[in-house]
């Protein structure tokens, strides 16, 4: 017996193509079986009213640290599920949670609960993999890392990581450091997308890091350095470096505070959309908007829409959500909408190689689809065809 059809129909439906009205979407086992504007009878069919609202592909989100009161680093299936369904009120169907400087004990903690809620998805956004931001970082550009795990590559560390499980997709580093190289080379080997982070490297060391398989740019414009002088003479920064880095992809943190909105329509302009992801690098109090932070964690506040550090010394952070991503690039930054959402959703599916099915409304890809009004506030979130939100 065929599974029953879900039909999204009276919605504006954004697709690599353009935005089309007048047309249903068809959803059967999970899957996009068509977009398409002729009416036929289906019988069985169950039909989702989108009353105008646009109707795009699902948020997936690279870089994440935690939501709805919890943090990844707690290394439990139940903060996993706890995260991803809050995040999924708010347009995120697919996630890379992301884990900081910390113990290995963490670490391996983490691969654990990452391996159980991939094979065993929760009712929220699909847990994708992990990122590990940490521990091969510069401490000069620590921000709101933890110093105590910080240090330079260790062969033996990483490849004990990598060899005992595959649910690492991301890692971000400082290639500056000693065996940084050797690191993005052997992860790069692994399947592992290497991501330049925290760094004070300049373009020749970029360069060189981007053959070694360093070839995304972690929440640019944070924690890194940009044009400056060391006494009579200028330099380049790392973001001079990686804007001259024709195929570097890069992140930014789009909640117009970590990065200012002409910044943002400053690099939509000169990276282009196929090489510019949006992520929230999220914390615990994102899409929690009853939480107290204090209760969480006494060295961080929430100010002016952002977290930092109680000293206000450095962002720790963000709280933004998918739908936000979009709204402060639309209505902030002016960039179009459809270019929005190709940032929040295409563009980081071909960064992590998984834009075969994922990304974009196309037939056969998954159905991760997000509904949402001409404000961008999320009125449906669909993961595999399922609701989740509404």
């Amino acid at each position: 017996m065929q599974a029953p059809i879900l039909k999204i129909s009276h919605g504006k439906v954004i697709t690599p193509g353009g935005i089309l009205s007048g047309h249903d979407l068809l959803i059967q086992n999970g899957k996009i079986l068509e977009i398409t504007n002729k009416q036929q009878e289906i019988p069985g069919v169950q039909t989702l009213d989108a009353q105008g609202c646009y109707v795009a592909p699902g948020c997936i989100d690279t870089h994440l640290h935690g939501g709805g009161g919890h943090d990844f680093m707690e290394a439990t299936p139940e903060a996993f599920y706890a995260i991803a369904k809050a995040h999924a009120r708010y347009g995120m169907t697919a996630l890379y949670p992301t884990i900081a400087a910390a113990s290995m004990k963490t670490f391996y903690q983490a691969i654990d609960a990452c391996e159980k809620t991939m094979n065993d998805p929760g009712e929220g956004a699909q847990i994708m993999g992990l990122h590990l931001e940490g521990n091969y970082l510069n401490k000069q550009m620590k921000g709101g890392q933890n110093p105590d795990y910080i240090y330079a590559p260790d062969p033996k560390e990483y490849k004990d990581l990598l060899e005992r499980t595959d649910c690492i997709k991301r890692w971000s580093a400082s290639p500056e450091l000693a065996g940084a190289l050797d690191f993005g080379r052997y992860a790069t080997q692994k399947g592992v997308l290497v991501s330049l982070a925290h760094t004070t490297a300049r373009y020749e060391l970029v360069k060189e890091a981007f053959d070694a398989g360093y070839t995304h740019a972690t929440h640019f414009y944070n924690a890194m350095t940009s044009v400056h002088k060391a006494r009579e003479y200028k330099y380049e920064g790392t973001i001079e470096a990686i804007y001259l880095m024709d195929d570097m992809t890069v992140e930014l943190v789009t909640d117009g505070i970590h990065v200012p909105p002409a910044i943002l329509k400053l690099a939509h302009k000169l990276k282009g959309v196929e090489r510019t992801s949006l992520v929230t690098d999220a914390m615990s109090a994102a899409a929690w908007p009853d939480g107290d932070i204090s209760t969480i964690d006494p060295r961080l506040i929430i100010e002016d829409g952002v977290s930092k550090l109680a000293d206000r010394s450095a962002l720790a952070s963000s709280i933004a959500t998918a739908d936000r991503m979009i709204r402060t690039m639309v209505t902030q930054a002016d960039v179009p909408l459809t270019d929005a959402v190709r940032m929040a959703a295409e563009s980081p599916a071909r960064v992590m190689g998984i834009l075969d099915r994922k990304g974009s409304l196309e037939k056969g890809k998954d159905a991760d689809i997000i509904l949402f009004d001409p404000e961008i506030n999320i009125r449906y979130t669909l993961v595999g065809g399922k609701i989740v939100f509404q």
